[in-house]
């Protein structure tokens, strides 16, 4: 199952090739790496060079993570920060702030857009007292999907920056309520366990590296299994979703899919990737996912 963002007016994916991508989130141009990207580009040098806005160039990194994503953005031309893009979720005019980051994001992951449109389907589909936790949840997109469908949110990420940004992206859009959590995954979910708490909906975005704010470290395929068998606990028997997405090159769709399976045992799951085609119709593919609803 291949899923591609539809609903954006101010994005699209330029080109891709040798490493790299050239996308536009609203008036701005960036070229960033993207190590998927391993084909010829389709458009030139010269015209990726007149087209960028700000240029993204990697330096290597020592961290004990491996995280290896660090460097620089070079501005080619000036443009304010943040700027604002749209999307309509079903009706909903969600808006984003985005800036550029020394890790090369900017605050937005257009390919997310066929989750975002599944979160809003399956909270409306729930009780109208609906429950949904987003973990890993950076800026908020997922949240902010999940509470225009009319669900109490709770967000957790361990980075407060990006926090202050999500709630900056509510704002924008026209919503509220959400509530902040400042923590590490892990630990937030074992202690709602043994607080009795319950979800409709818990929503998934781990990094393969990652650390908690009082420095907790983070490996995806040492961790995942055992946070997976924690939210168990807190997951509504019935009237549920679960949607878990990663984005670890060479990690299959399908051992998401079995994660889920063995873990919650649902009567069947979708999955697949995300992923968004060029002007050339190559198609750029960036996470993979599986997801249920029971």
């Amino acid at each position: 199952m291949l899923l591609q963002p539809d609903n954006f007016q101010n994005y699209s994916l330029i080109d891709t090739g040798k490493g790299m991508k050239l996308e536009q989130f609203g008036n701005v141009v960036l070229s960033r790496p993207e190590p998927q990207a391993i084909w010829s580009a389709h458009c030139n040098e010269e015209f990726w060079h007149k087209k960028s806005h700000a240029v993204f160039t990697k330096s290597l990194s020592n961290d004990d993570l491996g995280q290896g994503e660090k460097g620089n953005w070079k501005k080619l031309c000036n443009f304010d920060e943040p700027w604002h893009v749209h999307y309509n979720l079903q009706g909903h005019g969600l808006k984003f702030a985005l800036s550029l980051s020394s890790f090369k994001h900017v605050g937005l992951f257009p390919e997310q857009a066929g989750n975002w449109e599944f979160i809003y389907t399956a909270v409306k589909a729930m009780p109208k007292a609906c429950r949904v936790l987003n973990l890993f949840a950076y800026t908020g997109a997922s949240s902010l999907a999940a509470c225009a469908a009319g669900a109490e949110v709770v967000h957790v990420d361990s980075v407060k920056q990006v926090i202050t940004r999500a709630n900056e992206n509510m704002q924008l859009s026209g919503l509220k309520g959400i509530k902040w959590v400042a923590e590490d995954a892990a630990k937030f979910v074992q202690r709602e366990a043994r607080r009795g708490s319950l979800y409709h909906g818990i929503i998934l975005d781990p990094p393969v590296y990652g650390r908690g704010p009082a420095g907790e470290k983070w490996f995806l395929q040492q961790h995942l299994l055992p946070l997976l068998e924690a939210c168990k606990l807190i997951l509504h028997r019935q009237n549920a979703f679960v949607l878990l997405n990663t984005y670890s090159l060479g990690f299959s769709a399908h051992i998401a899919d079995n994660l889920l399976r063995t873990v919650f045992n649902p009567t069947s799951t979708e999955c697949g990737e995300l992923g968004i085609p060029d002007k050339a119709q190559r198609i750029l593919p960036l996470s993979t996912f599986s997801r249920f609803v029971r």
